[in-house]
C-alpha cells in the first residue's frame, strides 16, 4: 500500500483550514474535488480519516496521514533549500506553546531563527498539559509541554521549570486581606483564573489549607491581560516569576507567600532528521534552559 502524496497533502490542508470548502479555496479546486480526494484516501486505507464536524478533525488514522504529509513537506523543503531550488525559500512550521511561555520567553528564539532561516511560524496556543495532543494529532511539529514521556515518533528535551508565585496588587491586599493571608481571608478574596482548565490557583489554595471552591473567580484567558487584571486589583493569582519580578521589585505587586507552584516544561518534536527542525529545537531549548528555573 502507498499513500498518494496529493491525497495526504489535501487532508492536511482540510485539517488546517477547518472545512472542505475552505480547503477548496486554498487549493483552487471545487469542494467536490476535495471530497473525492478524501473518499479516495479512505478507500485506499480502508479507514475513515476525517470527522466532518465544525471544524473538521482528523481521526486517529487521519492524524497519521497528516503527520506524513507535514513530514514529507518539511523534508522536501530541506532538500530544495540545499539544492538552491526552493520557490520562495520559506517553510511553514507549526508549533504549540502554552500562553505563559508565549508571553515571556518563547518569541525571542523564534525571532532569531527567522533572521537566519527562511521560515514562518504558525503558533498554536494551548495549556501546557494539552499541547502534546497537538503533536499526536500531527497538527504541529514541536511543542512546549509538561509531558516528559515522548509522544510516539517524537523526542524530548528538558527545558526547565516555570515557577509561579501568588501575587496581588497592594490595594487589593489592603481591601481583602487586611489581617494577612489567612484561610478566612482567602475564602472571600476574589481569584483570577486563566480559564476553566487553569488549576494553579486551586493548587495554591489547597497548599494553604483553604477551600479551592470557596472564593469568587474571574477568568481572563490571555497571559498579558491576566497579569494586568492582577496588577489592577481585580483579584489575586499566580504569575510566572518572569512576569512578576518587575512588579514585585517596583512595589506594584506584593507576594502572598506560600509555596511556589513549579511547572516542569519540556520540548518535544518529531524525531525527524531535518536541518531546519534541528535548528529550531536547538534555539528553543537553549533559550528555555537559559531563562527558566532549574529543578
Amino acid at each position: 500500500m502507498r499513500i498518494p502524496s496529493e491525497l495526504a497533502e489535501t487532508l492536511a490542508v482540510v485539517i488546517d483550514e477547518g472545512s472542505l470548502d475552505a480547503a477548496a479555496r486554498r487549493l483552487h479546486v471545487t469542494p467536490s474535488a476535495i471530497s473525492q480526494r478524501i473518499k479516495a484516501l479512505e478507500e485506499i486505507l480502508g479507514r475513515v480519516v476525517l470527522v466532518r464536524s465544525k471544524p473538521v478533525r482528523a481521526t486517529e488514522a487521519g492524524a497519521a496521514v497528516v503527520r506524513l504529509a507535514r513530514q514529507a513537506a518539511l523534508l522536501e523543503h530541506d532538500a530544495l533549500t540545499e539544492l538552491g531550488a526552493a520557490d520562495d525559500g520559506r517553510a511553514t512550521v507549526p508549533l504549540a506553546v502554552n500562553a505563559d511561555s508565549l508571553a515571556t520567553w518563547f518569541l525571542a528564539p523564534l525571532a532569531r531563527l527567522a533572521q537566519r532561516h527562511p521560515v514562518v511560524f504558525d503558533l498554536h496556543r494551548d495549556d501546557q498539559d494539552f499541547t502534546a495532543g497537538l503533536l499526536e494529532a500531527g497538527t504541529v511539529m514541536g511543542a512546549v509541554t509538561t509531558r516528559a514521556a515522548p509522544v510516539a515518533g517524537c523526542r524530548v528535551s528538558t527545558l526547565g521549570i516555570m515557577r509561579y508565585e501568588a501575587v496581588a496588587a497592594p490595594g487589593f491586599v489592603a481591601r481583602w486581606l487586611p489581617g494577612g493571608v489567612t484561610v478566612a481571608g482567602l475564602r472571600d478574596a476574589p481569584v483570577v483564573d486563566f480559564d476553566r482548565r487553569d488549576d494553579l490557583q486551586s493548587r495554591w489554595l489547597s497548599q494553604m489549607d483553604a477551600a479551592p471552591a470557596a472564593p469568587p473567580r474571574h477568568r481572563v484567558p490571555a497571559s498579558h491581560d491576566f497579569a494586568t487584571a492582577i496588577a489592577l486589583g481585580l483579584g489575586w493569582g499566580l504569575l510566572p516569576s518572569l512576569q512578576s519580578a518587575h512588579g514585585l521589585a517596583e512595589g506594584t505587586l506584593v507576594s502572598l507567600g506560600g509555596l511556589a507552584v513549579d511547572v516542569p516544561l519540556h520540548w518535544q518534536q518529531w524525531n525527524l532528521r531535518s536541518p531546519l527542525l534541528e535548528a529550531i529545537a536547538d534555539e528553543i531549548v537553549e533559550e528555555g534552559r537559559r531563562v527558566l528555573d532549574r529543578a
